[in-house]
């Protein structure tokens, strides 16, 4: 499970508007090779349930790219397929099969396949987000 301490920290630095955050632990965010590949979905629906989050797939051609969003739900993220960059604030991650990031609530992300095919991920949001799916 993720050290929510760090990440209420860095969340409540967010929001007071300092000067930018870090992410200073990046352990805190991804955990590489969290999941068996190939990827299960049911795996990671159970794991994610667990922790109050649901599961949803998408998948991008390469070089597709989504920018600067934020969420009011903290967000989970597992690569199934590909090479994808995560961008978190100004510190990018990049995640591989199995691979699962934690983007916290209010904080801006964006995302890119930085595969040459397809890359399939999941993802999936906490708390109130549940019920938009």
């Amino acid at each position: 499970m993720f050290k929510l301490g760090a990440v209420a920290a860095l969340v409540r630095n967010f929001s007071c508007q300092e000067s930018r955050p870090s992410l200073r632990a990046r352990d805190e965010y991804v955990k590489r090779r969290k999941f068996s590949v190939p990827v299960s979905q049911k795996e990671v629906e159970r794991d994610w349930a667990a922790q109050g989050f649901h599961c949803g797939a998408m998948i991008d051609p390469p070089g597709h790219e989504w920018n600067n969003f934020t969420h009011e739900a903290n967000e989970l993220v597992t690569v199934v397929e590909g090479r994808m960059r995560f961008t978190l604030l100004d510190e990018a991650f990049e995640l591989e099969p199995g691979d699962e990031i934690f983007i916290p609530a209010g904080v801006p992300h964006s995302t890119k396949n930085v595969a040459s095919t397809n890359s399939k991920w999941f993802y999936g949001y906490d708390g109130a987000a549940n019920s938009w799916f």
